[in-house]
This record gives C-alpha cells, sequence and structure tokens, in this order.
C-alpha cells in the first residue's frame, strides 16, 4: 500500500479521535463537547478529501482501481461521523463514546483502503510467495489436490 500524506492525516485525526472518546468513555462521561469535536474533526478531515479527490480528478489524476468503488467507500466514510454524531445525540450514555471511538478507527481503515484503490494495490511481495509454497505444500500432504 502506497502511504500518503493524506492517509498520513487520517491516521493522526482517526486515531487521536478515538483515542480521546475512549478516554472519555472509560471516565464513565457521556458524550460532550471535546468528543463531538473530536469527530467533528474527523468529518473537517472527510469533507477536505472529498474536494482534494474531486480536484485530483478533474486535473487528470486517474484512479488505478475501480473509480465506483472509491467515491462509495468516500460517501460511507463521510457519512459514518455524521451517523455517530446523531446516535451521541440520541444516547447521551458514555456508551455512545464507544461508538464515536469506532468512528475514527473505522474511517482510518477506509482510508487505507482508498489509498489501495487509488494507487492500485502493490504487487505481492516475497512473502505471498513463501505462502503459495506453503499452502502447495500443506495441500499435497494432506492429499486435496492442491500442489499435484
Amino acid at each position: 500500500m502506497t502511504v500518503d500524506g493524506w492517509f498520513t492525516a487520517a491516521l493522526v485525526v482517526g486515531l487521536v479521535s478515538s483515542a480521546i472518546c475512549v478516554i472519555a468513555a472509560l471516565l464513565k462521561k457521556g458524550p460532550n463537547d471535546v468528543t463531538l469535536l473530536a469527530v467533528a474533526a474527523v468529518e473537517v478531515f472527510l469533507l477536505c478529501y472529498l474536494v482534494a479527490s474531486i480536484v485530483r480528478t478533474a486535473t487528470g489524476t486517474a484512479i488505478a482501481g475501480a473509480p465506483w468503488e472509491f467515491w462509495a467507500y468516500l460517501i460511507t466514510a463521510i457519512s459514518l461521523p455524521v451517523a455517530g454524531f446523531y446516535w451521541a445525540i440520541l444516547e447521551r450514555s458514555f456508551w455512545s463514546n464507544y461508538v464515536l471511538a469506532a468512528v475514527g478507527v473505522t474511517v482510518v481503515v477506509m482510508m487505507a483502503r482508498m489509498a489501495q484503490i487509488w494507487y492500485g494495490v502493490a504487487a505481492p511481495g516475497p512473502g505471498a510467495a513463501l505462502g503459495t509454497a506453503l499452502g502447495t505444500a500443506l495441500g499435497t500432504a494432506l492429499g486435496t489436490g492442491r500442489g499435484q
């Protein structure tokens, strides 16, 4: 996977937001300005990423993977902080902070997948060849026909 500045920023914003929300939940605090603003920061980042992605594609930078998949991931990622925010407003218990924490981590994972789609999934490294060789040897030993 190609790690670019966007993914690095998502990693920082998402994990800091999740950490803030988990700490608040562990302290048995309900959702408050700090936790809601932490998730709002994730949303602002995603909106900036949306604008940058539109500009990048408009200026001729092609998405290596399926464009529909990239845009579907991005729209879904943008909807997560909104859904978490509403959850926290409707359910004012400390458990809502765990939901808010899940937003940051989920967005980081989705950004990793969007980077794979944008730049194309990297060719398998030497570890993949070792895994194939072990699978073939195991298949032959068990008589499943995989190595035959």
